[in-house]
This record gives C-alpha cells, sequence and structure tokens, in this order.
C-alpha cells in the first residue's frame, strides 16, 4: 500500500469510529433520560438512590453480553460501573 492509500484507510476507519461514538453519545443521553426519570420515582417514594441487587444482576447480564461480542467482560464492567456510580449520584441529587 502506498502512503496515500494507508491514509485514506485511516481516514475510513477513523470516520467509522467518529460515528460509532456519536451514536454512543447519544444512547448514553437516551439512557441517562430514564434512569432520571428513575431517580424522580425514587426521590418521591423516598426508596433509596442504590439497588444493590439490581446493579448486580446488571453487572453480570453485560459482562455476558461482553463475552457473546468478544469484548473484554472486565472493561464491560468498569465501564457499567462508572455508569452505574454516575446515575446514583444524579439520584442523590434528585432526593435533595
Amino acid at each position: 500500500m502506498s502512503n496515500d492509500d494507508v491514509t485514506d484507510e485511516l481516514n475510513r476507519i477513523r470516520a467509522s469510529i467518529d460515528n460509532i461514538d456519536a451514536a454512543l453519545v447519544h444512547l448514553l443521553a437516551e439512557r441517562f433520560k430514564h434512569t432520571q426519570r428513575v431517580g424522580r420515582l425514587k426521590a418521591t417514594h423516598d426508596l433509596p438512590p442504590s439497588d444493590p441487587a439490581r446493579e448486580g444482576r446488571q453487572i453480570e447480564r453485560l459482562r455476558g453480553l461482553a463475552v457473546e461480542a468478544d469484548l473484554d467482560p472486565t472493561f464491560a464492567e468498569k465501564f457499567l460501573t462508572f455508569i452505574i456510580d454516575e446515575v446514583i449520584r444524579h439520584h442523590e441529587a434528585a432526593r435533595q
């Protein structure tokens, strides 16, 4: 491959990555709209911001999906844990 061909291929791959990143941001925004609704409902009914049993089930579910998708399940768990932590922070804020 010539340098121009390599550059063109890199640009095509990077454009795909950019599209996926945009989709991820939109999906996360949609997810947080729903978790904010959950947070308001929990606050209204004086439910705790965290649900460790559900969180555990979700982590196991996501780890399984990661294995099926040939993605490192440890990475998937770290990613979901980061999201869960942010959701709990939002739920705690909704109680105030």
